[in-house]
């Protein structure tokens, strides 16, 4: 089948750089992103991911972790275990 529907969305200019570089690493153009994602769409009959609104507890931790509250930072794996008590 020929590739001739053409897709248009506006996006924010340091979102599209980001995630372009993100398919260069992978190896993928944007053509190549959105087509696996259509793909996905099409194959589970709805959106690849889950898409939620996060709960107030999530959104307060997100909120006190975007400003740099209450965070516990790790030298490594075996120091994060240990902090967990696992």
């Amino acid at each position: 089948m020929s590739k001739s529907a053409m897709v248009r969305a506006r996006v924010e200019p340091e979102l599209k750089d980001r995630v372009e570089s993100v398919f260069h690493r992978l190896g993928l153009n944007s053509t190549q992103a959105i087509t696996m994602f259509y793909k996905q769409v099409e194959l589970r009959d709805g959106l690849p991911f889950d898409v939620v609104i996060p709960s107030v507890t999530t959104r307060k931790t997100m909120e006190k972790t975007d400003a740099g509250r209450d965070l516990v930072v790790c030298r490594d794996a075996d120091d994060m275990f240990d902090k967990l008590g696992i």
